[in-house]
């Protein structure tokens, strides 16, 4: 028996090769159907106060 353990799969190499990367900054790309739903929203709660005020007025 050889006194270093061999790993055939060589997973633990890779393990370490991935735990030694420094992590991924996220991006700060804009999310654009964040974006244009929150528009939609507060279009359509205008068309909705804009109906009511017609309709009491």
């Amino acid at each position: 028996m050889s006194e270093t353990p061999q790993d055939p799969a060589g997973t633990t190499h890779q393990f370490q090769n991935f735990a030694a990367q420094a992590p991924a900054e996220p991006s700060k790309q804009v999310n654009v159907g964040l974006i244009v739903g929150i528009v939609v929203v507060v279009a359509l709660v205008l068309v909705a106060l804009g109906a009511a005020a017609m309709l009491f007025l």
